[in-house]
């Protein structure tokens, strides 16, 4: 008898665990966003044949902020905008004075795009580049000391509105993304592939107050947000998804991260009201997430960032470069120009970048992996598939969307994601594809940091 009574307690025990209901973190969490959709009509970013400037708003472009605090001296913040890209340098200056103003480290601040292509030109060029529309380079520039004052503004805001927490990890899955890479003749078309890797996954951090009271959504999903390619800003299916779940949780904050959609299209696409289908489509796979058990997100929060140097394959010489500007499409051309530009005034060409890797692990219960670039599925894939009995989110597009971040696999095979893009990247002069390695090179400090 006295054996059965403490089996029992174990299980009581073991349920109070799994339910949170006993030795729960002491989370303080609070949120805050902003329009940033950009007052007058400007550049816009996503597509170089794009030949003049935005002709009005389809929906508005927010930026929002999530502070995370564990009770033992450890604080994050997340920031999430509907904009094509995150400029290092923004991200830097930000976090700079997150840690200035309100003593969050550099560590533990997470900056993620949608990368919508209905958003204004942020990225300010780094270098000498010719060819540049001026005032593109101006609204930009205008632009980005807005969003960062913005940006810092919207972290302090969180901070304020912080209180007594519970977070609860949910997933489910949607169904619109579809792999865009299709063999085609020994190369891959920008077309659908159904039988490509794909990441359906819809990872969900819920945020409530200690009233249980839902204050703050975090979503994510892997797929890249163009469903539009209009001349009117708009946030795209992310940015409707956003809008529907605040719609269904009135006082709600919802936020979308992005995952490693970089070879990742929905389909099907190119209107306005197949762009709301979609964000239909996942706000309902976060309602249904919602209702899935409740995996309870405990602390101690533990964040890391580790630079990593991406290199280059050999560059071209510059007869290459200048057999380049009479061969080839227009962008061919002009990428040849510009690197024969910067071999005159700089004297060589870049040979490689250095990016961002980072972490957070919250205890032993969920780990969000940020990755930067435009990276694509593999990278999910493969973390998920290494750390099985971990809940993994991995997040792309985060903290320095430099360029695309292929895989091993995709640089082999080639293709848009395998380098050709590189050719339509302006304010960034890329030389050429990215060398190999590059895999190995991301995946090693999210090894470190998680002790494999």
């Amino acid at each position: 008898m006295r054996k059965l009574s403490q089996w029992m307690s174990l299980l009581v025990c073991f349920f109070m665990v799994v339910t949170d209901v006993c030795g729960e973190t002491n989370w303080t969490a609070g949120s805050d966003f902003a329009v940033i959709t950009p007052e007058k009509s400007t550049w816009m970013a996503g597509y170089a044949s794009r030949k003049k400037p935005s002709e009005g708003v389809a929906s508005d472009l927010y930026a929002k902020a999530v502070v995370l605090d564990d009770g033992e001296g450890h604080r994050a913040a997340i920031v999430t905008f509907d904009l094509i890209t995150v400029p290092r340098e923004l991200r830097d200056r930000v976090a700079a004075k997150a840690e200035e103003l309100y003593q969050i480290p550099s560590e533990s601040v997470l900056l993620n795009c949608s990368h919508t292509h209905c958003g204004p030109v942020v990225r300010v060029p780094e270098e000498i580049v010719i060819d540049i529309h001026e005032e593109k380079v101006a609204d930009a520039r205008a632009y980005n000391q807005k969003l960062e004052q913005t940006l810092i503004k919207l972290i302090g805001g969180a901070i304020e509105n912080s209180v007594p927490s519970k977070l609860t990890y949910h997933r489910a899955r949607a169904a619109f993304a579809m792999n865009r890479r299709l063999p085609s003749g020994g190369t891959y078309r920008n077309r659908p592939n159904p039988a490509g890797p794909v990441d359906h996954d819809v990872p969900v951090l819920k945020i409530t107050d200690a009233a249980g009271k839902l204050t703050t959504v975090l979503f994510g999903y892997a797929c890249h947000n163009t469903t539009l390619g209009i001349f009117e800003f708009s946030g795209d299916y992310a940015g409707f998804a956003q809008t529907e779940i605040e719609k269904a949780h009135p006082g709600v904050v919802a936020m979308f991260v992005m995952g490693c959609g970089g070879d990742q299209n929905p389909y099907p696409r190119r209107r306005l009201d197949l762009a709301m289908t979609h964000g239909k489509t996942l706000a309902t796979a976060v309602e249904a997430a919602l209702e899935t058990p409740a995996i309870a997100v405990t602390g101690p929060l533990k964040t890391t960032l580790s630079p990593v140097e991406v290199k280059y394959a050999a560059g071209p010489k510059r007869e290459e470069l200048e057999k380049r500007l009479t061969t080839g499409n227009q962008y061919t051309q002009l990428h040849a120009k510009r690197l024969l530009h910067q071999l005159e005034t700089v004297g060589k060409l870049r040979s490689s970048y250095s990016t961002l890797v980072q972490t957070f692990q919250f205890g032993d219960s969920l780990t969000l992996v940020a990755l930067p670039g435009e990276t694509v599925v593999d990278y999910a894939l493969r973390l998920k598939g290494e750390f099985p009995d971990r809940n993994m989110w991995v997040a792309g597009y985060s903290n320095d969307v430099f360029t695309y971040l292929p895989s091993e696999r995709i640089l082999k095979e080639g293709g848009y994601e395998g380098g050709g893009a590189l050719i339509y990247t302006s304010t960034i002069l890329h030389p050429g594809p990215i060398a190999a390695g590059v895999e190995e090179r991301i995946i090693q400090p999210v090894h470190e940091a998680l002790g494999k």
